[in-house]
């Protein structure tokens, strides 16, 4: 092992924790490096987050020509051009990836191009991505590796070289016929958006219900959306083996209800779920354990096994969501200071990008029963929101638990038009300690999503 360059703090990917981590340590004169493999600012603006939303937009606005007559306009002779629906997903990651550049230089942070592993205790080796090795060790180490969409070990998966969100995302041309392997968020989302494109959509989940954590009546609604939007879905199967390469022609081969079916396609989407990426990047040298799952072990501050050491965002097992991850650095810088934040019984916002959305903070009906959490349900469709009418976009419901016999707020969910903005205004009273009687009794603006937070709350139950 070369000389290590000794660093105040080294990070290990470059995703929402250990860039923030790295910039706000530089700015305030501590040498810091991160180490990237390939994308500039992790997953959420290159591949992930932000590009999915970008491709899903352009999937609404080709919804709206669709539905042109509806609306009084005549869109007559329209088409998708897949290859500009990617060219500007492109060109928005193009900006955001010299957002970040930005951002080191104005920090003072280094950005270290290349695959880095352990090879001692906070020492990391780096194969440079044009020539050379370095080998950096920080009196601070920050594990911030992310994970990747998992390919299970069925027959032929693999070999069929199936579509990640990655690919997808890529793609210049719609699929004939895309099957969807996988009905939680990524598959939903992805599903809608290339169904708007023109393909013709098959879910396909081993579940017996879409979103299959959601509450049942979430799910139902979930159905129903992709009944509306001609969306096939096959549930309750358990893939076989897959057949065929996707691109060209694919095979499922799957056992339902005791019976055995077959789902063809052009091509394939794995979607069913994540893996950490802790293969291959030397943890046993450092000391830092994984669990069973192959995720960093942490404690509530998000302390490895490792002296020295932090894991965050995905690697780390936290919640798979970028505002986690950005929550997670301020755990750890929280810890780094003497603070006391912790990870212990923290909000985790969700938030489904179908349109409509689905959007839901604190407990859900689900939750509350597993945990015997007594509740009173307030729900409404979201027709009674009178903005939806407007909109023609009747979908969805709003629902709220609150305590049976006090006034705070336990939960929201929201399945409709803006559901993600609409969720932040109750976490915020939630967070504030407000009773729910403080947004019934709001004067909310007319004719706005949010004015159906005074409906909603107004049918509260009364209390024990």
């Amino acid at each position: 092992m070369s000389n290590p360059e000794e660093y105040d703090v080294v990070v290990l990917g470059s995703g929402a924790s250990g860039k923030l981590i790295a910039w706000t340590l530089a700015s305030k004169g501590k040498r810091a490096a991160v180490v990237e493999r390939r994308y500039v600012g992790g997953s959420c603006p290159n591949i992930a987050c932000l590009p999915s939303k970008n491709v899903i937009q352009s999937a609404k606005v080709a919804s709206y020509f669709r539905r042109g007559a509806e609306f009084g306009i005549d869109a007559g002779g329209w088409k998708v051009d897949m290859g500009v629906v990617r060219d500007r997903k492109r060109a928005m990651v193009d900006g955001l990836i010299a957002m970040h550049l930005e951002k080191y230089k104005a920090s003072g942070a280094e950005l270290v191009m290349g695959q880095g592993r352990f090879v001692a205790p906070k020492t990391i080796e780096v194969d440079l991505a044009d020539g050379g090795t370095r080998t950096l060790r920080g009196a601070i180490v920050v594990i911030n590796t992310g994970t990747r969409a998992r390919i299970d070990r069925t027959p032929g998966l693999a070999e069929a070289r199936p579509l990640t969100h990655v690919e997808a995302l890529e793609l210049d041309v719609a699929p004939d016929h895309l099957l969807v392997l996988g009905g939680g968020y990524v598959g939903l989302e992805l599903a809608q958006a290339f169904r708007r494109f023109g393909s013709r959509v098959t879910i396909v989940e081993r579940n017996g219900a879409l979103a299959h954590r959601e509450d049942p009546d979430v799910s139902d609604g979930l159905r129903q959306l992709c009944e509306d939007e001609g969306i096939e879905v096959c549930t309750r199967a358990k893939i076989t083996r897959v057949e065929g390469t996707s691109g060209a022609s694919v095979k499922m081969h799957a056992t339902r209800d005791g019976s055995e079916i077959v789902v063809e396609g052009t091509h394939l989407l794995a979607a069913s779920g994540r893996t950490p990426n802790t293969d291959g990047v030397g943890l046993e040298h450092a000391g830092v354990e994984v669990d069973g799952r192959g995720f960093v072990k942490v404690d509530e501050r998000l302390r490895t096994t490792a002296a020295g050491v932090w894991a965050a965002g995905d690697c780390a097992g936290s919640p798979q969501f970028t505002h986690i991850a950005e929550d997670d650095f301020r755990v750890v810088l929280s810890d780094l200071a003497g603070g006391s934040r912790t990870t212990t019984g923290r909000q985790v916002p969700y938030c489904l990008f179908t349109d409509p959305e689905l959007a839901r903070i604190g407990l859900s009906e689900t939750e509350a029963k597993a945990k015997g959490i007594a509740y009173r349900l307030a729900k409404i469709p979201m027709t009674a929101v009178l903005r939806t009418w407007t909109l023609s976009e009747p979908r969805g419901f709003l629902k709220a638990l609150v305590e049976p016999d006090g006034d705070r707020i336990l939960g929201f969910t929201a399945f409709g038009a803006e559901a993600g903005e609409l969720m932040a205004v109750v976490q915020v009273a939630m967070i504030a300690g407000l009773p729910y009687t403080a947004l019934r009794d709001a004067i909310l603006t007319h004719p706005t999503i949010a004015e159906g937070l005074g409906p909603l709350f107004a049918a509260v139950p009364a209390g024990a």
